[in-house]
């Protein structure tokens, strides 16, 4: 295996500061959203959402290429957040005993067709099937100028939005029913709280992949929630770990020349090792 010098990489800074970045960004944010997903027992909700996502972009290709579709019409990322929100409003429907069925039902269908469908329509659009491999298992090589800027225009208006709306989003996600007695929209605050989650997860596998999307959205947060006991402590520690986690693994796949995504992935993934093992020392040592 050849490895390659990080200095060499911070040497040519300009040529990855862009990528980089982009998975910094995506990975601090989803790290937020991931502690919502994970408390609230939601592990799969990235994971369908990320394939709906790929789904919306291959549709997207698939319209450009066969019906000659152009502009706004053909634009992968309005495409991949389409489907993307079509999912969550049927993820936000349901009332009552069977909600958490249908939830975990929908959470599977969508799965399943996001996967089969961006496979089946990948046969038929030989021209892009780069990019539908790159949807499925993450092309942080190289993220164009415009798609960086969309992320940090997302992760700007997303954060300030979360910052502002936290009281309300961790009342309705933890607190249905004292929230409703306290007079708060408990439904829409849900809406709005899945909405944000779905249009992180539909540009971000747009510009990463779906690999490092789901792991961003579930790791961090699993790793957080080992070391600190509040959720607001969580919250912050997942920005901070998702963010190392895409800043660090383009670090490694550069340094041991690895795919970007499975390495973004794995330290995550190492990441969550580390803080199970903290976790359990500083509760011996709070309890001694």
């Amino acid at each position: 295996m050849t490895e390659t010098s990080l200095a060499s990489f911070f040497e040519n800074w300009e040529l990855f500061q862009t990528s980089t970045l982009a998975g910094t960004l995506a990975g601090a944010l989803l790290g937020w959203l991931g502690v919502y997903v994970v408390l609230r027992r939601m592990i799969f909700l990235s994971a369908a959402l990320s394939q709906t996502a790929g789904l919306g972009v291959a549709l997207s290709f698939y319209g450009r290429i066969h019906f000659g579709l152009s502009g706004l019409a053909a634009e992968p990322t309005l495409g991949a957040a389409a489907t993307t929100l079509v999912t969550t409003f049927l993820l936000a429907g349901g009332r009552g005993r069977t909600r958490g069925v249908r939830r975990d039902a929908l959470l599977g269908l969508a799965w399943l067709l996001g996967a089969a469908g961006t496979l089946a329509i990948g046969t038929r659009i030989v021209q892009e099937v780069q990019d539908i491999q790159s949807i499925l298992f993450g092309s942080a090589v190289a993220v164009l100028d415009d798609d960086f800027d969309r992320v940090v225009t997302m992760a700007a208006a997303l954060g300030v939005l979360h910052l502002w709306w936290r009281r309300g989003f961790l009342a309705a996600a933890f607190d249905p029913e004292g929230a409703r007695v306290r007079g708060l929209p408990v439904w829409l605050l849900d809406v709005v709280l899945l909405c944000t989650m779905a249009l992180a997860i539909s540009l971000c596998t747009r510009v990463l992949g779906a690999l490092p999307v789901f792991a961003f959205s579930v790791l961090p947060a699993l790793a957080a929630i080992s070391l600190v006991r509040t959720v607001n402590g969580a919250l912050v520690l997942a920005a901070v770990a998702g963010a190392l986690s895409g800043f660090g693994g383009y670090l490694l796949a550069y340094r041991f020349e690895l795919p970007v995504g499975a390495s973004q992935t794995l330290l995550a993934a190492l990441l969550v090792g580390v803080a199970s093992v903290g976790g359990r020392v500083l509760a011996r040592v709070r309890g001694g």
